[in-house]
């Protein structure tokens, strides 16, 4: 099963779902055939179309709206702040090649504060699946949400295979470590299991959790990391400021904790627009690199 088909299933058994998109159809660009006036292009106009949504969710439906991930969170901001989380309506917001997927695009284009944006809304949920398989088994969950979710559309193939269910609110743990716990979400679980390749092979007892929600998020599980490993590495694919790094230290401040954290994000720059690999690989993303930082802050803390 594809993402379009999936939709194309949903719009066909519950009249309920709506399809809009801001001019962005790469993953939908078969589904105005069959969905006929239940799929609304508004065109680059990423505002009026969380406005639609607004409208058809207080009568009922539930929007599926679809935009560039940098667009539809910032250009569109204010009317999801106001119009879908104050009310709390159940629209879902996809954001399309968010994070390093927008590879050889410039800054403009980057969406590496999505997290942070739409965490700091009330009522916003977030979504960030590892692959295409956890989005495609965490949507049916999501879409029934009565609040609203902001999704990191993701249709890369698995880097594992995921055993655990589905769950809003619970993380996946892939690994469980003594030494080290890398907490992630999104495409670089795939990097994460590569360093914990490269770990294991030099004796470093490495776990890993998926996160997959960052709101709400596994504080049970981020908790229990830190009782288990002798340090935490935030691992994500956006501005070290107010992602998953943020969230970590929010926890422990809540919790009067104090735990070794060792972020790896980007801090306070745009990444070098290029194809993905040479993307991680000059940003420093890649599992060999990330499993040399985490050597050397191990060596440190000696």
């Amino acid at each position: 099963m594809t993402y379009e088909s999936l939709l194309n299933q949903l719009i066909i058994s519950d009249e309920r779902y709506i399809v809009l998109t801001a001019e962005n159809r790469a993953a939908i660009r078969n589904l105005p055939g069959t969905a006929g006036d239940r799929f609304i292009d508004t065109g680059i106009t990423e505002q009026t179309m969380i406005g639609i949504a607004a409208g058809l969710a207080l009568r009922g439906r539930i929007p599926i709206a679809h935009a560039l991930a940098t667009f539809l969170t910032m250009r569109a901001f204010e009317f999801i702040r106001t119009d879908v989380g104050i009310g709390n309506l159940p629209v879902k917001l996809i954001g399309g090649f968010s994070g390093f997927l927008s590879e050889a695009n410039g800054p403009t284009h980057q969406a590496i504060e999505d997290v942070s944006i739409m965490r700091g809304i009330p009522n916003v949920n977030i979504f960030c699946p590892a692959d295409e398989v956890e989005m495609l088994s965490g949507l049916p969950e999501i879409l029934e949400c009565s609040s609203p979710f902001y999704v990191r559309y993701n249709n890369l193939p698995p880097a594992v295979k995921h055993t655990e269910k589905f769950r809003i609110g619970k993380a996946e743990i892939v690994y469980s470590g003594k030494d080290v716990t890398i907490l992630t979400y999104g495409i670089l679980l795939r990097q994460a299991i590569e360093a914990e390749c490269v770990l294991k092979e030099n004796g470093i007892s490495t776990g890993i959790i998926n996160l997959r929600t960052l709101k709400p998020v596994d504080e049970e599980a981020i908790l229990q990391a830190a009782g288990e490993s002798k340090i935490l590495v935030t691992l994500e694919d956006h501005f070290l400021t107010g992602g998953l790094y943020s969230i970590v230290a929010e926890i422990f401040l809540k919790r009067k904790m104090i735990k070794d954290v060792l972020p790896v994000a980007l801090e306070n720059k745009w990444f070098k627009p290029a194809l993905m690999n040479d993307v991680l690989e000059y940003e420093g993303f890649t599992g060999k690199q990330i499993a040399a930082r985490i050597s050397e802050y191990l060596l440190k803390k000696k």
